[in-house]
């Protein structure tokens, strides 16, 4: 079990991990793939206390250095479903499990909203793990909703299985196997009856297929814990950093504005201090 699991791997999440391996707290960062963070499609900061001038892939590969040579585990996947239980959290990520006493949520802004027939067909044919339930679909047709960099290396992992893929984006996908169908679009519903998914129309194709997978970047936090206070779309914290439900923080974008690489930072700090005082009385 870990002292603190910080979600995001990002300036604030980073941030947070540094303060928390400086006060002796065990740490595991949990994120996407690299690619996915805004940070890393930054060509150029001017604007960063001290170091002007730097590309936003080199700044975030300083950061993740920093946290790594202090002792920060990394750990690449998403988290899925989040459990208070007993006093510490149960994090489901991909098909592993992790236990730990306090959690820094530093998600980012997370701008996509639901697809129609998205949250009416959660569990009954719309998944978000290619790796949690690909096995289900063995044999059956599925389509592949790519909204993150691994997304064609999931679609690839389910054709492997023995799924019928289809993928579908809004950009062209980089890695996908040939073999699978590609249908560019943006604009997605998930259609069903009483026993589950049957179709997905994208864009004026439609696509028979009995489950949808849904591969975003990272999982909305409210989706995440269930009764995490929100403000203006935002996660409402105090000065500490703390969330309504007591052992989660949270920093960085995911706060409310500025969206700045320094405010993540010094937010990042703060409630990877808080954190890990709240670990210490517990």
């Amino acid at each position: 079990m870990y002292d603190i699991a910080v979600i995001g791997g990002g300036p604030a999440g980073l941030s947070a991990a540094v303060q928390a391996r400086v006060r002796n707290k065990s740490v595991v960062v949990i994120s996407g793939n690299s690619r996915d963070n805004p940070l890393y499609k930054t060509a150029r900061i001017e604007n960063y206390l001290g170091v002007p001038q730097i590309s936003g892939p080199e700044l975030l590969e300083r950061f993740r250095t920093h946290a790594q040579q202090l002792g920060a585990a990394q750990k690449e996947g998403r988290v899925l479903n989040i459990m208070p239980m007993g006093g510490t959290f149960y994090l489901s990520i991909g098909s592993e499990m992790e236990q730990v006493k306090a959690i820094v949520l530093a998600t980012g802004v997370i701008w996509a909203n639901k697809y129609p027939g998205e949250e009416a067909h959660l569990g009954r044919g719309v998944s978000y793990c290619a790796t949690c339930d690909g096995m289900l679909y063995r044999g059956k047709s599925v389509v592949v909703v790519g909204k993150a960099a691994d997304s064609p290396q999931e679609a690839n992992y389910l054709r492997e299985l023995g799924c019928l893929v289809t993928y579908v984006s809004d950009k062209t996908p980089d890695g996908l196997r040939p073999d699978i169908p590609f249908v560019k679009a943006a604009r997605v519903e998930i259609t069903g009856g009483g026993s589950g998914v049957e179709a997905l129309r994208a864009g004026s194709v439609t696509l028979p297929c009995e489950g949808v997978f849904i591969l975003r970047p990272s999982v909305a936090p409210a989706d995440l814990l269930p009764g995490l206070a929100l403000e203006d779309g935002y996660i409402r914290v105090d000065r500490n950093m703390a969330t309504s439900i007591p052992g989660v923080f949270a920093a960085g974008d995911c706060t409310g504005l500025p969206l700045q690489v320094s405010k993540a930072v010094g937010e990042g700090l703060v409630a990877g201090l808080r954190a890990a005082e709240y670990t210490d009385h517990i």
